[in-house]
């Protein structure tokens, strides 16, 4: 398994100070969740056309790799569904430059339970649409584990209806484990791990709603047994520390956070 952070963890940070601090605390690549002030991938400087070469330059000195691109695609939403398939085929693009394997997108929300079926239906609509976008250029289309699509049975209706080799799932350890009456690692295993291919990583302590993001070790997500269960079935992929710093600005800054978790997880 490889280590990464997401971008998330450090919007104040340029893309030099990025790549300068991977490298020196020992990450083996990183995830791009916005650069800076900007969360659209392709009007971030380092990802412009004039500066794409350069940056893949400069990863390799580093001795890094973008592992994902993340998005804000949603699917669940109906006056934002064809925005997020163009948005989805335009991430999918831009990772065929970069040489990225993944890219990130979301199901999102059920808003309506008695629309429930309907719902998954366009999710699976949205996402397949993107699946066929990337389907022959060697990128996957990663559905999180988020929302009220961190049920694993619910994600597992979506997937069902979605047939494309470019599909995956990404992992969000503590949604699942949070979610509604919460769900155990091995049931969420069960269900989606042959199509786990990327992992986040990151700690909280609560129940789902009012949970307060911890460091890593600091709160009640199974973090051991979670790496522990990934390392019994076999699985290949990347671990990648998902610090929620733009969101929540009150929490550590990514100078503590970030080696912190480099140190945990490499125990």
């Amino acid at each position: 398994m490889k280590i990464a952070f997401s971008t998330l963890g450090c919007p104040a940070w340029s893309w030099e100070r990025i790549l300068k601090e991977a490298s020196e605390l020992g990450y083996d690549g990183i995830e791009i969740r916005g650069i800076e002030q900007e969360m659209a991938l392709h009007k971030c400087t380092p990802f412009l056309p004039d500066n794409i070469e350069r940056s893949k330059r400069q990863l390799i000195e580093y001795g890094l790799e973008i592992i994902c691109l993340d998005t804000s695609c949603v699917f669940h939403d109906p006056a934002k569904l064809e925005a997020s398939i163009e948005e989805g085929k335009a991430a999918v693009d831009l990772a065929v430059k970069l040489g990225v394997p993944y890219i990130r997108v979301f199901g999102d929300a059920i808003p309506d339970k008695n629309a429930r079926e309907e719902t998954i239906a366009q999710v699976a609509q949205g996402w397949q649409a993107v699946c066929r976008h990337a389907e022959g250029t060697g990128v996957s289309v990663l559905i999180e584990t988020h929302g009220d699509f961190s049920d694993s049975r619910t994600l597992l209706a979506v997937i069902e209806q979605v047939g494309s080799s470019a599909l995956g799932v990404l992992w969000d350890i503590n949604n699942p484990y949070k979610y509604g009456d919460g769900e155990p690692l091995g049931v969420t295993y069960e269900r989606l791990g042959r199509y786990i291919k990327h992992a986040h990583i990151k700690d909280t302590q609560g129940a789902e709603m009012h949970s307060q993001i911890t460091l890593v070790g600091e709160g009640d997500v199974p973090i051991r047994d979670c790496v522990r269960l990934l390392a019994e079935k076999g699985y290949e992929g990347w671990l990648s520390f998902e610090w929620e710093k733009r969101w929540v600005p009150s929490i550590e800054e990514p100078e503590v956070a970030f080696p912190h978790f480099i140190r945990y997880i490499k125990e």
